[in-house]
């Protein structure tokens, strides 16, 4: 692989760019029309510990003005996947992607799919049922945009069904590529076999796991990077984190930016790129299955993407 041409500030060149400091900051740096893809988790108000709680209305206006900012840098043809979960005050939810819809509702965006993404493990709740699932929602910014269906597609149940009678007798019924799969990503479904993307959350022994609480899922933002995108195209993640929506990026071909205001993430990020680069980046393959248990494992049996981190058995989500 060539050398990645990493920057820190947007330079038209760079194969990387990962941005120390506030989002709305680089993305005033960011020329207009140049952003093919915005994938992002933006922080949920929910008081981790790189943000602070505040009302629910503070928080929707302070993301609609970066929404805002980000509009002008996304190309016709572009989409935004932005991935919510849910802010939980005194035990009442509130669903964020609601909150957000009109938000992108105002500025002319089109809802193609709202996708739910669930999740086997995650925190435990003692008065309601626990949360074990998010969404992401997929705007675009015109009718005109990309979106690459065959290479996420996923084998098709009986791929050798066909047609029993009219024009098509004997034809195949099915897209010999695989089947489109769906806008449910489960995670503990057989991905193969039922068409549901199994993506596992990054929690304790996950080979992906960093000291970011909230840390995505490389596999999760690579579907929709290898959609929504094409080779050469510029993904952009504003609340990069610790760098995942940049490495599907790169490992695909494309530009991948990131901006993040807490230097420790930007350093693993950094990190995680360079392991990356030589080979040596530990990443759950794309497809893999989950493991299925059988009753009788031991403790030390299980599986990384199924051990549970302490901070996991408060009842806050």
């Amino acid at each position: 692989m060539q050398k990645l041409r990493i920057t820190t500030r947007f330079k038209k060149n760079s194969d990387v760019v990962l941005y120390h400091g506030l989002a709305e900051d680089f993305i005033s740096t960011i020329p207009e029309d140049s952003v093919q893809l915005i994938v992002t988790s933006p922080p949920y108000n929910i008081g981790k510990e790189y943000e602070d709680r505040v009302s629910i209305e503070k928080y929707i206006e302070q993301f609609k003005r970066i929404i805002g900012l980000l509009d002008s840098k996304l190309l016709q043809s572009g989409s935004i996947c932005w991935q919510v979960g849910n802010y939980v005050k005194s035990g009442e939810v509130f669903p964020l992607d609601i909150y957000y819809y009109s938000i992108f509702k105002e500025l002319g965006y089109k809802l193609r799919n709202r996708i739910i993404w669930h999740y086997g493990h995650g925190l435990h709740s003692s008065n309601r049922f626990s949360g074990r699932y998010e969404t992401i929602l997929w705007f675009t910014k015109s009718d005109k945009y990309v979106f690459n269906l065959d290479p996420v597609r996923v084998p098709a149940t009986y791929p050798g069904k066909r047609h029993h009678k009219g024009k098509n007798k004997g034809k195949p019924s099915g897209n010999p590529n695989g089947k489109n799969p769906s806008d449910v990503w489960q995670k503990i479904s057989e991905e193969w076999a039922d068409g549901f993307w199994e993506i596992p959350n990054v929690k304790a022994q996950h080979v992906e796991k960093t000291g970011h609480p909230c840390q995505f899922p490389i596999a999760l933002v690579e579907r929709c990077v290898l959609a929504l995108s094409d080779p050469g195209d510029t993904v952009f993640d504003p609340f990069s984190g610790v760098g995942s929506t940049v490495i599907a990026a790169v490992k695909n071909g494309r530009i991948g930016m990131g901006s993040e205001k807490e230097k420790d993430y930007i350093d693993i990020a950094h990190q995680r790129i360079e392991l990356f680069q030589s080979g040596q980046l530990r990443m759950r393959p794309l497809g893999k299955k989950i493991y299925q248990p059988s009753g009788n494992e031991k403790v030390a049996q299980i599986p990384d993407e199924w051990m549970i981190d302490s901070q996991d058995l408060d009842n806050n989500e």
